[in-house]
């Protein structure tokens, strides 16, 4: 029997039963990284918290019957600014390729270091101008797109005018006058309305790249950013189903989950509402363009806005490969456990004690998981996932587990989650030695308990003489002292 899911809809601010539009063919978009530099870590709370709800939609519905798009924006003034930079003796268009796939190799060892799946399409902007170019030209034969000194610009008040069309900030929850002034508006005389937006604009020569403008303009040029996803989740998501532009079938023109994180919500993902629900359809298209809408929150370091200003500006490499964050180097699986102990749509605080509190839970799982073998994902488990992806009441489920001694069953579930285990070279030693360490261990735990520190300290400083690496802990349950080992490497 398959669970419930239900999911938190940002477009209608509720928790919904999650109901796909073909069982058989559920769909997914999130919005991925620009490729000009290495990804940051709260770049890599969206990548793991939708890989998390990718691998359980796979659970729900099978491998074959989920298909995930996680796009790479591959046109942007970074990427222009590093290609100048790094590669001045080379062609513009050539040194942006080099750019682009360097940093995209960047990004991809940095995920997958955290145990994320590989998308099944991973499209590229570049890859996708004519797509672009054809939904501006349908905008514009809409009324709803205008051109204005070689640029086409989106007419938001237009939007009102189109039957279906969903109002503009239906998504954000604001007002237009509210958007204006949250807004960093572009200033520019040839806009019809301050809240006018770019979906195309002409190319500065020898700075960007360029390409054949559409609407019959002359001047090369490259689109902006936000006509960039419509266009890609169309191809992607839609096309392959049935729908896309030539195809006036409102139900074939909507896919099921659109996410990101909540920074994207305005503008970003408002302006993609409503570029894709005028282009398509021929009653102003489908009114949602997808039907849940999910956004990860903020993610701070040590209480502070991650910046380069503060000077606490790191990214998953640097965890990864280098001392920068708490002097040392860190497990893509710590960096994991650590994101997901806080539920996805609540800010999160990136600090060094919650990762080595992360690391020493992992270290206890291991030991006693670490060689179980993998059979059925709990109920507790899936019914918590299902639940908006609860993390925090997965782990809580997973504590248990290990209490009760199911370490097949918390083998299962941290697979589920995409949490690899370390490998615990305690499990390799003779048992003769392992009882001789479990025994000082209870007598560490009792001599502690008693508040006889003497000879707690006495029987750790034996046990490290042994080369025995000690992870005190508390149950999460009881609150009483546990204590984890393993060989010193």
């Amino acid at each position: 029997m398959q669970p419930t899911l239900r999911l938190y809809n940002t477009l209608t601010r509720t928790k919904e039963v999650f109901t796909p539009v073909d069982p058989l063919n559920v769909r997914m978009y999130v919005c991925g990284p620009t490729v000009y530099d290495y990804a940051h870590i709260g770049n890599a709370r969206p990548v793991i918290v939708f890989d998390v709800l990718y691998r359980l939609l796979r659970h729900v519905y099978g491998e074959a019957h989920v298909r995930y798009a996680r796009n790479l924006t591959d046109v942007d003034d970074k990427i222009n600014a590093r290609a100048a930079r790094d590669y001045p003796d080379l062609p513009l268009n050539e040194a942006i390729a080099k750019v682009t796939q360097t940093t995209t190799a960047q990004f991809h060892a940095d995920v997958d270091a955290l145990g994320n799946l590989r998308p099944d399409d991973e499209p590229r902007a570049t890859g996708h101008i004519e797509e672009m170019k054809a939904i501006i030209e349908r905008l514009i034969a809409r009324g709803v797109a205008y051109v204005a000194e070689e640029h086409v610009l989106f007419h938001v008040p237009a939007v009102a005018g189109l039957k279906d069309a969903p109002r503009y900030g239906s998504l954000a929850r604001r007002s237009l006058d509210e958007m204006v002034a949250g807004a960093r508006v572009d200033v520019a005389p040839y806009k019809r309305d301050p809240m006018d937006f770019v979906l195309w604009k002409p190319s500065r020569d020898g700075i960007d790249p360029g390409w054949p403008s559409p609407a019959g303009i002359a001047t090369p040029g490259r689109p902006g950013w936000h006509i960039e996803c419509s266009a890609m989740s169309m191809k992607t998501l839609l096309e392959p189903f049935g729908g896309g532009l030539r195809c006036d079938d409102l139900a074939k023109n909507v896919f099921d989950i659109h996410g990101g994180g909540i920074d994207l919500v305005f503008p970003h993902h408002e302006n993609e509402l409503a570029q894709s629900c005028c282009a398509f359809g021929a009653a102003g298209g489908a009114a949602r363009m997808a039907n849940y809408w999910m956004h990860n929150g903020f993610l701070q370091v040590e209480g502070e806005k991650m910046s380069k200003s503060l000077g606490n500006f790191v990214t998953i490499n640097e965890l990864l490969a280098t001392d920068t964050f708490g002097g040392r180097t860190w497990p893509g699986a710590v960096l994991r456990l650590a994101m997901l102990k806080t539920h996805y749509r609540q800010p999160i605080d990136w600090t060094v004690k919650a990762l080595e509190e992360a690391e020493k839970t992992l270290a206890d799982w291991a030991a006693v998981a670490g060689q179980a073998e993998v059979g059925q994902v709990p109920a507790g488990v899936i019914e918590a996932l299902a639940d908006d992806l609860n993390t925090s009441q997965v782990l809580a489920e997973l504590h248990a587990l290990r209490k009760a001694g199911d370490h097949a069953g918390l083998k299962s579930s941290l697979d589920l989650l995409g949490i690899a285990l370390p490998k615990v070279v305690a499990a390799e030693i003779d048992d003769a030695l392992r009882a001789k360490v479990e025994a000082a261990i209870a007598a560490r735990l009792a001599a502690r308990k008693a508040k006889n520190f003497a000879e707690s300290d006495r029987l750790r400083d034996e046990l490290v003489a042994m080369g025995i690496v000690l992870m005190d802990g508390k149950d999460p349950t009881t609150g009483a002292l546990i204590t984890s080992w393993e060989v010193k490497r």
